[in-house]
């Protein structure tokens, strides 16, 4: 891709990793920015992709899930997601996470959107799914999903939640916005 007009690239000089775990490492790049100064660049590299799924059944309802976010301290109203390892099919992981978070299964998945988290600090990307055709399967929560709650409700109060701050998660509310404002998506068979 190309640099925007009048803007001066970034230039990387060294990389080295500050921290590194099975899902993510933490970069430390020696830079010259775009006024031509050095300095560093912080930039946490995720070793998966995110993946949202917005469930929606035939009378208009959804399935979020709900859980304790350890690093928000606080709970969080989420459509269903989970992290595609790179080079896994993001449709497989969807179909998967539908099913272990909710329990339910997904005769038909449509990609809505494709995004970026915070592209400001992280190489993050998102996708987020419409899941349709449901029906029941079994829930399969890994340890750190032991308290999930999951609630079915009409798709226009979760996109209530995400207009009115219930939900602050950035893929649901850009899942569920995307929604609202394309609700052709929702005829579709």
């Amino acid at each position: 891709m190309s640099a925007g007009k009048g803007s001066r690239p970034w230039k990387t000089l060294g990389t080295r990793t500050v921290y590194d775990n099975h899902w993510i490492s933490l970069q430390e790049d020696q830079v010259i920015n775009p006024a031509g100064k050095p300095g560093i660049y912080g930039k946490v590299c995720f070793k998966s992709q995110a993946v949202g799924i917005i469930p929606v059944d035939d009378q208009g309802n959804t399935w979020l899930v709900g859980q304790h976010r350890y690093t928000l301290d606080q709970w969080s109203w989420e459509i269903p997601m989970g992290g595609s390892p790179l080079g896994e099919d993001c449709e497989q992981t969807a179909l998967r996470e539908l099913e272990e978070e909710t329990g339910l299964v997904a005769g038909q998945l449509t990609r809505l959107l494709h995004l970026h988290t915070t592209n400001s600090i992280t190489d993050e990307e998102g996708y987020v799914f419409l899941a349709k055709q449901l029906t029941p399967g079994q829930q399969s929560l890994e340890d750190s999903e032991m308290d999930i709650e999951v609630k079915k409700l009409p798709l226009s109060e979760a996109i209530a939640m995400a207009q009115d701050g219930r939900i602050t998660d950035a893929i649901s509310i850009a899942g569920l916005l995307y929604l609202a404002l394309n609700a052709d998506c929702l005829n579709t068979n």
